[in-house]
């Protein structure tokens, strides 16, 4: 729905507010027409059921206020003395309704000053639950987000395993434009599938009275803006397909911006760049980019031993090597050329050169003529993972030439991501049914790659990222398991509590973590022992 859409809607929940409530306002010596000024009808409300006023501003956080307005309607019954099981559960299971048959079927009296302490601990319970989901969601939303590193695109910058802090203050917290969904988790609750309400069918994705409760986007102002070769975790613009290595133009699948899948890659292009790959190495308006001394771009190198082995635990710990073949066992395997195809920086391989039985070592990269299936897939184009562009990378505000050649650029962008029909007749291009040879983008765009260049699946296959599928910004690694070791050694106990950016070695503060959680006990045990 638009604003104004949503200002409706708002409107006749005030007047269905009204109708139900007018007479329990009276009752609690209140004026009649209170129940129906917006906003004030709910602080004056807050009042009656005896419950603080910035309850009010919880009515209107997305999300959170499908917990809030369940806790408000069974608070709002039992200020007039209904307080079974019976009468809790009529005012959840009718959304609110049972409100009515108080208000005009039922000789109800006011409570006043009512205990606000749950009369069992079963309600109790239940009460601090809901509210600690409430402070969670809160803190998930707008503020700071867990997150697990799934994969290897940014191996040895990032390791899979990694646990993230993500903030969402740095770049603006978005506000949920899925509505309807349940809270602190992603797109699927374990066990019982999807968390959020949303027609996926792409015949109904317009139509669907289900989707007409998607939000549309809004965003806080942000601390910063996003910088090149930042870490960024995004919703996956791809993530409309259901066969995610299936890029192709016709559409079958869909999901709420806000519930796509969320992947964290690098920045390397920003709004305006021009961005070029030669060799697999990353230029921007002409200049080889310069990557901050964390990232690790990787690639992948062919190590000829002529059949001679190299102890295994050699490659790992001293020249940080994996298995370009990526053997799931952990295993290197020998080339059937007689060498190891493996995974290495730049400056591994200059060290790996130094191994006695090591006889050439060669970057494997496709030939620039080699034409790959990479964005925007152009028959035309040899452009391939290795060897790419040059592209612009779109910035808000901007306007570029349309034509059978460039198209296809930007299509995308058009059609879905600035929700313009765009249809093509007779070889003309028009966009909301007016002839046009040019668009002005909308919003900003970024061009998000893995560092282990050559086992990334990033924007050279989906093309450009929208702002508003950014979800934040990567601050700290709070905690990281590796999944081949056992018992403690699955902790890696030096990435505890190290921060993602800045220069140099990452640095632990485990130990300033235990530091604080014992002066924080000890202040406690303090503070007890002298109220005792």
């Amino acid at each position: 729905m638009t604003f104004f859409q949503w200002f409706l809607l708002f409107v006749v929940i005030q007047f269905i507010h009204f109708l139900g409530t007018y007479k329990l306002y009276q009752k609690a010596g209140r004026n009649p027409w209170e129940a129906i000024v917006p906003i004030y009808n709910a602080v004056v409300l807050m009042k009656i059921i005896n419950r603080p006023w910035w309850w009010t501003l919880l009515l209107f956080i997305p999300v959170v206020n499908l917990i809030m307005f369940p806790v408000i309607w069974v608070e709002t019954v039992r200020s007039f003395g209904k307080h079974s099981i019976l009468d809790t559960w009529l005012a959840i299971l009718t959304f609110g309704f049972y409100i009515y048959y108080l208000n005009y079927f039922l000789d109800v009296s006011f409570v006043k000053d009512r205990s606000l302490k749950p009369r069992t601990s079963v309600g109790e319970w239940v009460s601090s639950i809901l509210f600690a989901i409430i402070a969670a969601t809160i803190v998930h939303t707008y503020f700071i987000q867990p997150y697990t590193i799934p994969s290897s695109s940014l191996e040895k910058t990032l390791l899979v395993g990694d646990f993230l802090l993500v903030s969402k203050i740095n770049y603006g917290a978005r506000i949920p434009m899925t509505t309807i969904a349940a809270p602190m988790v992603h797109d699927t609750i374990p066990g019982l599938g999807k968390s959020y309400l949303f027609n996926d069918e792409k015949e109904e994705k317009n139509s669907s009275w289900i989707n007409i409760f998607q939000f549309p986007y809004l965003r806080f102002p942000g601390l910063e803006q996003i910088e090149r070769n930042d870490l960024v975790v995004f919703n996956q613009p791809a993530d409309t397909l259901l066969d995610m290595n299936d890029f192709s133009p016709d559409r079958n699948y869909y999901k709420p911006v806000d519930k796509k899948t969320n992947l964290v890659k690098r920045a390397v292009g920003v709004p305006g760049d021009s961005l070029e790959i030669k060799e697999g190495y990353i230029f921007i308006n002409g200049d080889r980019t310069v990557l901050p001394d964390r990232a690790k771009p990787q690639y992948n190198f062919f190590v000829n031993t002529q059949g001679q082995a190299i102890d295994q635990r050699l490659l790992t710990k001293r020249y940080g090597a994996r298995d370009g073949l990526k053997y799931p066992n952990g295993n290197f395997a020998m080339h059937q050329k007689g060498g190891y195809l493996l995974t290495l920086t730049d400056s591994e391989a200059d060290l790996i050169r130094k191994h006695p039985v090591v006889k050439e070592v060669k970057k494997s990269l496709s030939n620039p003529e080699e034409a790959q299936n990479v964005f925007p897939y152009i028959d035309s184009l040899t452009w391939n993972l290795d060897n790419y562009g040059p592209i612009y990378i779109p910035k808000e505000g901007e306007t570029v030439n349309l034509n059978r050649n460039t198209l296809p650029f930007y299509k995308r962008i058009i059609g879905e991501y600035e929700n313009n029909q765009l249809e093509i007749k007779d070889n003309k291009i028009f966009i909301n049914g007016s002839q046009t040879d040019n668009y002005t983008f909308k919003q900003d765009y970024y061009w998000m790659m893995g560092d282990n260049r050559q086992n990334s699946l990033d924007a050279r296959k989906w093309g450009f990222v929208p702002f508003d599928h950014v979800v934040g910004k990567p601050v700290f690694i709070w905690l990281s398991l590796d999944n081949m070791a056992s018992g403690l050694d699955k902790i890696r106990w030096e990435r505890m509590f190290t921060t993602v950016g800045g220069e140099g070695k990452p640095r632990s503060y485990f130990i300033y973590f235990i530091i604080l959680i014992l002066f924080i006990v000890g202040i406690q045990k303090f503070l007890k022992n002298k109220r005792d």
